[in-house]
């Protein structure tokens, strides 16, 4: 384990090399241009409006949705720093950086030079992030998880596709009752767990458990919802946002904790711009090696378990079996992802083994 933690740390220091913007003095991007606090947003008789089409909005919602849990999260870590919910604002920042919140159709300038702090809702990427950003914010608002239950919420609609929004508590469930329902039930049991007399790994294995269990269903419906957004960007970056969404199956079955330290070792090697026509990773030239791996390794996961007829990812299902597989698991997927010499056969026959095992 200390060899592991080695080699995260140097492959931690060489990312920051080379590597996509993730964090800025030690946070996400324009953390602290962000309301931490529900009352510091607009509000009349009593009603919050929140426009989750502004970059800055948005970004709110993530830093209020952490510091109103984060008195349920002491099973995490030390630190505040280990919640999981920090790899979403750390993800939409790099989203923001890299061009992907901007309109892919070039109609308007949202997203870009004189409006860059506009979302677009035309973007695939920002319709996904709605369903990891609006969905569980309404979600804890409603349990009373923020707020107290002394405020409502609005979301504004966007101006453009309004239809294809829900924006408060009730519109949400009634559109997308068993996602609401998915994301109530980790409230739920965030709070009920971290009240029980036992031990802090069990505490956290039950809450990863069922923060990814909400974050699966987010992703599930965001994907027939925002399906037909996807035309607008080249067959690469297509190729890519599928193999990003097909990944989700692998981190939520081992329950990774998504802490500051981990998100930002995942997201790293990420693009740091849209891939356009003519990208051929692990070759493309203006990208880092690092880049260049990551999207290799998520095109080959996606690729091999199509050939494999999902073949793969039930393989993996059925070897996150119990909480030190899936800690092994968590392990696999970091030499995965971020060892360049971590053959990939060395995967499916490590990963073959832990299927056997369970």
């Amino acid at each position: 384990m200390n060899c592991f933690r080695t080699l995260s740390l140097f492959h931690l220091v060489a990312l920051a090399v080379n590597a996509a913007v993730i964090t800025e003095n030690g946070f996400p991007i324009l953390w602290d241009q962000v309301s931490s606090q529900l009352s510091d947003l607009p509000q009349v008789d009593k009603v919050v409006t929140i426009n989750p089409w502004n970059y800055l909005h948005r970004m709110s919602l993530y830093r209020i949705l952490l510091g109103s849990t984060n008195k349920y999260m002491a099973s995490m870590g030390s630190s505040e720093a280990d919640s999981p919910f920090w790899g979403l604002p750390l993800q939409l920042g790099w989203k923001l950086r890299s061009g992907r919140l901007v309109d892919p159709s070039g109609a308007t300038t949202c997203g870009q030079e004189g409006d860059p702090m506009c979302i677009s809702a035309k973007s695939w990427w920002s319709c996904v992030n709605h369903y990891i950003s609006v969905i569980p914010f309404l979600a804890a608002v409603g349990k009373g998880v923020i707020g107290d239950g002394l405020l409502q919420v609005q979301m504004q609609a966007p101006a453009e596709s309004a239809e294809e929004y829900c924006t408060s508590f009730a519109n949400c469930s009634a559109t997308h009752p068993d996602l609401m329902t998915k994301w109530e039930e980790f409230f739920e049991t965030l709070k009920n767990v971290s009240t029980l007399e036992i031990s802090d790994f069990e505490k956290r294995d039950q809450i990863l458990g069922a923060y990814w269990a909400g974050q699966q269903q987010s992703l599930s419906t965001a994907s027939s919802s925002c399906k037909e957004k996807m035309s607008a960007y080249s067959s690469p970056e297509a190729s890519f946002a599928n193999s990003w969404m097909n990944s989700a199956d692998y981190v939520a079955a081992a329950y990774f904790q998504s802490s500051m330290n981990n998100s930002v070792l995942f997201l790293s090697p990420l693009p740091s711009r849209l891939l356009k026509e003519g990208d051929s990773p692990p070759n493309i030239a203006d990208l880092s090696a690092e880049e260049n791996h990551a999207l290799y390794i998520f095109d080959w996961m996606n690729r091999m378990n199509k050939i494999l007829l999902g073949s793969l990812v039930k393989m993996w299902r059925s070897a996150m079996c119990s909480d030190k597989a899936r800690e092994k698991g968590r392990e696999l997927l970091k030499d995965l992802v971020l060892n360049p010499k971590f053959a990939v056969s060395t995967f499916v026959s490590i990963l073959t083994e832990m299927t056997r095992s369970c």
